[in-house]
């Protein structure tokens, strides 16, 4: 164990699998033939070698929960009170048939010590109780140290050449097994030089069956096999019974999330994760992406002598586009493998629900329309009253603009259509001087006038009206406009609930003037400046928006009041709370 503790392979030698030359520094020519190579006891070839004649304990993880040993037959164990016999692997098949036999209890098992276990370099150990297995266990549990190679096997017999230090032959090795080979690697010396008589075969998880002939090929073999199938090394000792039935079923039901992808050894998995596979009963299948159109490919199963196949098939889009085994499908978690290190690894999400009643392009038109004035902006609870009556203008080439309608005030920013952490079609809005619509927004209502954004969860909510060509096909809007901006106005009336502070407000003039500006002044001083808009809300009537930007009083006027009644002298508007009070501001002609 000595040499493949202390011998792991650095990342650089992952070139082994794309250059075959970059392997050949550390393998040494005897004579003119190039097979004629030698490798030290402790090179990397030899570690790979080590690696793959390594005892899979991961068989009997059931019983011991480690992968690096497995119990020798035969054995006792006591499961939820029932007494086994383990002779053989197939009666591991009993434990797991007494586990599954309720859904809801505590599995127990107990061994029967001593016991006699296997090491991954084939030692024999007798353990006398649970504190000994678990102390010799405990760095290989799930999750732990477990690194040999099981989706390659050799194939034997395979004759051995060792060397002294003169490289003059000193001896010859037929191994016959595994056990054999790491036996012979594992009482090497670390500068003991070997050769192997090439050329031999190796055998595939899938049972296809490689012949190399030389030390590099060897190696880059072993290398790239690491990854190619499911090694079994966790504790889910069910994790491969289904049938392609229930695989069917399980892409069906729910919405499937992207946690893992790796393609020909390149990991993928942050510019994929969390977005979403939904497979429909048509063999369609759909990937969506934050911020781009779904892309549709097809999806079919297959049982073959191997286990359960998928394939994935997208046009343009390799990464998502291979056919390979399935494994798992416990806590709602699908593994698929294909030979070269691919891996796509997806998590079933029943709680998301992509977004079916909002079409994207049709979103997307109505947006470029008009501009957008802005009704409520709500974040995180927080009222954001300085954005009330300010315009959205979203250009074709993704840029928004945020303003106040006179130019006086503009903010730009950029804006694009795509799903949320949730999978939510979404307006996407980033404008650094104004963090309060700066935002991931799902669309929760679209109609041609107004548009509601909402998550209910974080209290954050977006109301926007549609205004074309400043409303001037609204007649109402524009003679109210026009009553507004025809003199100075002073509040005759305003009332919070049944507080009534009029007199706060005596002596002060209100200009509602060209370019929705707003002003106000004592006695001809200006006190405050804002921003004025009548707008119909398709769901309110006619609003009159009044935003003052102050910090006093007057700030107690900012709202989308309800206009309740316009003459040539007199203004009543409404607000009613969602408590049920009624606020009430009522304005006059001096």
């Amino acid at each position: 164990m000595k040499k493949l503790i202390h011998n792991m392979m650095r990342a650089a030698l992952v070139v082994l699998i794309f250059s075959l030359s970059a392997c050949q520094e550390e393998f040494e020519r005897i004579g003119d033939d190039p097979q004629n190579e030698t490798i030290s006891a402790n090179s990397t070839t030899a570690v790979l070698i080590e690696k793959t004649s390594s005892n899979d304990g991961s068989y009997d993880n059931i019983v011991d929960g480690a992968s690096c040993l497995a119990i020798q037959f035969p054995y006792t164990v006591t499961v939820n009170g029932v007494e086994v016999t383990i002779d053989s692997e197939s009666d591991l098949d009993v434990v797991e048939e007494i586990f599954d036999e309720l859904d809801d209890d505590d599995d127990i098992l107990d061994i029967l010590f001593p016991i006699t276990i296997t090491l991954s370099d084939f030692t024999e150990i007798t353990i006398q109780d649970q504190d000994e297995l678990e102390l010799l266990a405990r760095d290989c549990l799930e999750g732990g140290d477990d690194d040999d190679i099981e989706c390659i096997d050799f194939v034997y017999p395979i004759t051995l050449y060792t060397f002294g230090l003169d490289n003059q032959q000193s001896g010859t090795v037929i191994v016959e097994s595994d056990r054999a080979m790491r036996r012979f690697f594992d009482e090497l010396e670390d500068d003991d030089l070997i050769s192997i008589e090439f050329p031999i075969t190796l055998k595939k998880h899938d049972g296809t069956e490689v012949m190399v002939q030389n030390n590099a090929e060897l190696a880059a073999a072993l290398e790239l096999a690491k990854n190619q199938c499911d090694e079994d090394d966790d504790d889910d000792y069910n994790d491969d019974d289904f049938t392609e039935e229930e695989l069917d079923d399980f892409l069906l039901s729910c919405p499937l999330q992207v946690r893992q992808v790796i393609r020909n050894e390149v990991d993928s998995t942050e510019q994929y994760i969390e977005r979403l596979l939904t497979f429909m009963a048509d063999g369609t299948v759909y990937f969506t992406t934050f911020t781009a159109d779904e892309i549709v490919g097809t999806w079919s199963t297959s049982m073959t002598d191997s286990g359960v196949m998928l394939n994935l098939e997208f046009e343009n889009f390799a990464d998502f586009s291979m056919e390979g085994h399935v494994y798992e499908l416990e806590d709602g978690v699908i593994k698929l493998y294909k030979d070269g290190g691919n891996r796509i690894v997806l998590k079933k999400r029943c709680d998301i629900e992509p977004s079916e009643e909002i079409d994207r392009e049709a979103f997307i038109a109505l947006l470029k329309e008009c501009e957008w004035v802005v009704k409520k902006v709500k974040n995180q609870g927080e009222e954001i009253e300085r954005l009330l009556g300010y315009e959205f203008q979203f250009g074709t080439d993704g840029v928004v603009t945020l303003g106040n309608g006179d130019g006086t005030n503009t903010m730009e920013g950029t804006w694009e259509i795509g799903m949320n952490s949730q999978f939510q079609l979404s307006l996407m809005i980033s404008i650094g001087d104004e963090p309060g619509v700066s935002f991931e927004w799902p669309i929760k209502e679209m109609l041609q006038t107004r548009l509601k954004f909402e998550i209910e969860e974080t209290d954050h909510e977006m109301v926007l009206l549609k205004v074309c060509n400043d409303s001037a096909d609204d007649a109402d809007v524009a003679e109210i406009r026009n009553i507004a901006m025809g003199g100075l106005w002073n509040v005759a009336l305003f009332k919070e609930g049944d507080v009534d502070m009029t007199t706060s407000y005596a002596g002060l003039d209100f200009n509602f003037d060209a370019m929705y500006q707003l002003e106000v002044s004592e006695n001809g001083d200006p006190l405050a400046n804002g921003l004025w808009r009548v707008l119909r809300d398709s769901d309110e009537g006619l609003k009159f928006y009044i935003n003052l930007d102050t910090g006093d009083d007057l700030a107690e006027l900012t709202d989308d009041w309800k206009l309740v009644s316009i003459t040539s002298t007199r203004i009543e508007l409404i607000d009613e709370s969602d408590d049920g009070s009624t606020d009430t501001l009522v304005f006059e002609k001096p």
